[in-house]
């Protein structure tokens, strides 16, 4: 196997070890056995523990901004991949919420800062900017296109967008918890659209 891809094998088996037992409690004698490679070779790969926490922190930034709805909130730009009907935003949502519980990478990155958020000053900006600041802002913008657009009646975006992400979120944290509830957790956000868009349904005439 090549250099890169053994970086890659280390990367991925740190990865799993912090999702589970967080960072700290991770040792690099751990990493090595999982990748089935000696401690001083794991060296030839990555200085320290701290260098393959940042390298994967980097891959996950990267992946993150090709695949994630949440990565993209130009709506001047993207006006026209704005859901307009219920059935689109179940649709759109749901492979969100699929891409996030079954990438293996996505999934327990998400795992890993959850554990490190309280212990690690930089992990818990990116939670805060990942599972929070950038979702928010998603849908504040999509809220404002859906108002313009004349989808949805007018009222606070930012509101409208808390009171339509803030729930998934936490169904999200659930399936984390509990992937066995992951249909129950589909159903939810499918009538929890559905209300949403009647809610707001605008008044005709």
């Amino acid at each position: 196997m090549d250099r890169g891809n053994k970086k890659q094998e280390i990367q991925a088996a740190a990865l799993e070890l912090f999702s589970v037992q967080g960072f700290e409690a991770t040792s690099i004698s751990q990493i090595a056995s999982a990748v089935g490679i000696r401690k001083a070779s794991l060296y030839s790969h990555f200085e320290n523990k701290q260098a393959i926490l940042d390298a994967l922190v980097q891959e996950v930034l990267e992946q993150y901004g090709k695949h994630s709805l949440f990565a993209r909130t130009d709506w001047e730009k993207d006006a026209g991949s704005a859901p307009q009907t219920p059935d689109a935003a179940v649709q759109m949502i749901q492979g969100q919420i699929r891409y996030i519980l079954h990438d293996p990478t996505i999934s327990r990155a998400r795992k890993m800062l959850v554990i490190e958020q309280f212990q690690n000053p930089e992990l818990a900006k990116l939670q805060t900017k990942q599972n929070y600041s950038d979702v928010l802002g998603y849908f504040t913008g999509l809220m404002k296109q859906l108002i313009r657009q004349g989808v949805l009646a007018e009222d606070d975006p930012e509101i409208m967008a808390a009171q339509f992400c803030l729930p998934i979120s936490v169904w999200l944290e659930l399936c984390d918890r509990e992937p066995d509830r992951e249909q129950e957790v589909m159903e939810l956000v499918e009538k929890h659209i559905r209300q949403f868009f009647r809610h707001y349904q605008p008044e005709v005439g």
